[in-house]
Parts: structure tokens; C-alpha cells; sequence
């Protein structure tokens, strides 16, 4: 692809430095359909990005954008706060009826804010206060977002570095298979409850990824968590799961926790849950756990109507006939046959390619190929992030809805990135 060098000139002089993706995709976006992107020149992109996971059912799905337009266009409410909406209604029936009853999910449902670290920071501060105890566990190489709570509980060092401030009250535990297996799961973490002289305080609770996004696709199996959720009850600590980048299908079921048959306490979702790309953020919880005194936990922005009408029309338009986790499961066998592939193509260079239903990961020995295949796919049409403590891992992550086709192609310019890039 021959791509004109464009416009950045009032990116890079009037925003600020710490713009990211625009750096890896020096181009100016102008509109976006399905799983294609189009620039201002009129050059496609074939999305495995998906808004990081945002757009699960791709750009401007027409189900949810006619949903969308009719709403506005009858002057439905935009800006409500936490007030009673015919829209929040229709959402909140429709994760009822769709999603929690048939999974025997009893949750609560409560509106933290717009974004996935808003609901983590009420996740984590619901917990102290119905435990009555400060100390949060996370897992190494975790990503729980970037306000400060939220980052105590995150291990990337980068990111950490950035709140300037010590962040305190969490404790990190190995994640499934840090220890490449040589140390039973969870002896360390037990011992230290056990031990009254570990220095470790009783902690409120334990949150985790099932598979951890931005920490490089590192997969907890199931098992694993099965273990992890008993050692919660054991000791009373609750179990948050946080499934803002992989729920929503992203691993096949609604919630990639059902693969192990465990009931978090306490569920944060975020990204996908509005469907178009719209700000929207759930937290929910036993209905033990609800303690909250009105208004104790608030913020303007966490009645986001048009983002109920979009996730309404979307759990009613993909989860009512269960055919969306089938489709899912069989797109991800697509692209594990084609990272296999690769793996044997490029034997010296791979590390290990791992993922779950259309999340996967491909890693490199040389912690800079990642990042070099990254420019060279974005070069040949291709649209791709990387992730790891070093970015060291090529993170797929396209749309549920993409075609076979649309698959496969994006799978055959990644194998040519890899192959470019040698």
C-alpha cells in the first residue's frame, strides 16, 4: 500500500505527548464499517483492533446504529445521571431476561461511570467497605486501568510509574503458570495468610483477569481458577473478576468466567458492553454485597442513555440464540490454525502463540519483532496492537462479527508481516 504522508500538524503540535495508537498508525481516520477502516485518502484497514475490544460487534453495526438514530431522532433522553429512563429500563431488562437469568447470575447492577477503570474503583471500594479491610490482591503482569486505584492493582511498571504518587494497599500475587509450573498454584499466597508474621494484611479481596489483555494473553485455565475462587472462600475474601476487555463474548460465553463454572463476587465490565464504541460501565455484585448509601458512590456521567439503547439492541440482536459464542469458538480455532502456522514457519523467531475464543497472542524471542510486525501489517492494510511487559507479544483482536473471508485475509497479512520482518 502506497500511503501518502498526511496532515498530523495540529495532532502534534496542539495535543498532548501522551497519545499512543496514532503513533504505530501514522494516518488520519475519516470513517469505518464492520471490520474495514478508511482513511481521509481513502486507503483500508482490516481491524484486528476493534477499538481494544470496544467494538465487538464491529464499527457502525447497523443494528445498533438504526437502534441509535431512531432514539435521538425521537428525542430520547441523552443526559439522564441515575435517573429512571425508558431506555435504562429496556437495557436492564434485556441483560436480565438475555444474560444473567439463563447463566443464574443473581447480580446487582450498578452504573459506576463511563469507563472500565470507573467500574474497577467502585469494584475495589465496595469490597473495603463490606469487609471493613484495605488490602486488594492482584496478579502479576495485571491491567486494571489507569486511575489510581485501579493502578495499585496493576503490575506494568510503566504505567504504575505514572501516578507519581506510592500506591498503596495491594499486594501481587504469580499469575497461572508464572513460575512456568515449578511451584504448586497458590502455595506461596496461602502461606502468607497463614503466617501472621508475612507482613501480608488480611486482604478485602482478589481481583483477576481470566486472561490478562494488556499483560501479553497470558490464559488462566480453568482449573486455576477454580482453585483461586476456593481460596477466596476459605479465607473470606471476595473474588472480582475483572472482564472490562474480555467479556462482552470475547472468549466465547457472555463472561469468559462460565468456561470454569465459578460465580465471582463481584464482576466489572466495560469496552463491549454498549456495542458501538459508546462510553458505558457495569459493576456487578452478590446482592449481599449492595451496602451502598444513596449518592455514596456517584458521578455525572453514569446514565448513559444512548449507550443503554446500542447494548440493548445488541444483547437482544447477538445473545438471544446462543449462536454468537459458537460463531466465536470457531473463528478462534480459524486463527489458532493460522498462528500454528506461523509458529512452524518461523520456529527460531516464535516464542508461543496462546489465546481463547478471537483473543490470541503470538510472541517473539527479539522483544522488537512484535513491534516491527505491528508497523509492517498497518503497512500491508493491516490493523494490530502489541502487548507484554515489553511489548514483546502481537495481540489479535478482531471483531466477533467478522467474516470467515475477512478472517482469513487479515491472518495472511499478518503471516506476511512476520515473514517481512525477519
Amino acid at each position: 500500500m502506497t500511503i501518502t504522508q498526511p496532515d498530523l500538524s495540529v495532532f502534534e503540535t496542539l495535543e498532548s505527548e501522551v497519545r499512543s495508537y496514532c503513533r504505530g498508525w501514522p494516518t488520519v481516520f475519516d470513517r469505518a464499517q464492520g471490520s474495514r477502516m478508511y482513511d481521509e485518502d481513502g486507503h483500508e484497514y482490516l481491524d484486528f483492533f476493534a477499538g481494544a475490544g470496544s467494538l465487538n460487534y464491529g464499527h457502525n453495526n447497523p443494528v445498533l446504529k438504526r437502534a441509535l438514530i431512531d432514539y435521538i431522532e425521537r428525542d430520547g433522553v441523552t443526559h439522564g445521571l441515575d435517573m429512571s429512563t425508558t431506555a435504562k429500563r429496556a437495557f436492564l431488562e434485556s441483560f436480565q431476561n438475555t444474560i444473567l437469568r439463563p447463566r443464574d447470575l443473581p447480580y446487582k447492577v450498578m452504573f459506576p461511570g463511563p469507563t472500565g477503570t470507573n467500574a474497577v474503583e467502585a469494584a475495589l471500594k465496595l469490597a473495603r467497605k463490606v469487609k471493613g479491610r484495605e488490602s486488594i490482591v492482584s496478579f502479576t503482569n495485571a491491567f486494571h486501568g489507569m486511575s489510581l486505584g485501579s493502578l495499585a492493582v496493576t503490575g506494568n511498571a510503566f504505567k504504575r510509574a505514572g501516578a507519581g504518587i506510592p500506591l498503596v494497599h495491594g499486594t501481587p500475587m504469580p499469575f497461572d503458570n508464572y513460575l512456568d509450573g515449578k511451584t504448586p498454584d497458590f502455595i506461596w499466597f496461602e502461606r502468607l495468610l497463614e503466617d501472621s508474621g508475612s507482613g501480608l494484611n488480611q486482604p478485602a479481596a482478589v481481583i483477576v483477569e481470566t486472561v490478562q489483555g494488556e499483560g501479553g494473553i497470558n490464559v488462566a485455565r480453568a482449573e486455576w481458577l477454580r482453585q483461586l475462587a476456593d481460596v477466596c472462600k476459605r479465607w473470606d475474601m471476595l473474588l472480582i473478576v475483572d472482564d472490562i476487555q474480555m467479556g462482552c463474548g470475547r472468549t466465547g460465553g457472555f463472561f469468559s468466567f462460565e468456561e470454569a463454572g465459578i460465580v465471582p463476587d463481584i464482576v466489572t465490565v466495560s469496552k463491549s458492553i454498549s456495542g458501538y464504541g459508546l462510553p458505558f460501565a457495569l459493576t456487578l455484585f452478590k446482592p449481599e454485597l449492595d451496602v451502598w448509601e444513596p449518592g455514596e458512590h456517584n458521578g455525572t456521567f453514569r446514565g448513559n442513555n444512548p449507550a443503554f439503547v446500542t447494548a440493548a439492541a445488541a444483547l437482544d440482536a447477538y445473545w438471544a440464540d446462543g449462536q454468537m459464542e459458537k460463531q466465536t469458538l470457531a473463528r478462534g480455532e480459524q486463527v489458532e490454525q493460522a498462528l500454528k502456522a506461523i509458529r512452524a514457519e518461523h520456529p527460531e523467531a516464535t516464542k508461543e502463540y496462546r489465546g481463547r475464543g478471537l483473543v490470541w497472542g503470538l510472541e517473539f524471542h527479539d522483544k522488537d519483532r512484535a513491534g516491527k510486525v505491528a508497523r509492517r501489517a498497518f503497512e500491508l492494510g493491516l490493523l494490530i496492537e502489541t502487548s507484554g511487559p515489553e511489548s514483546e507479544v502481537v495481540k489479535l483482536l478482531p471483531a466477533l462479527t467478522i467474516t470467515p473471508d475477512e478472517l482469513d485475509e487479515g491472518l495472511r497479512t499478518l503471516a506476511r508481516a512476520v515473514r517481512e520482518t525477519a
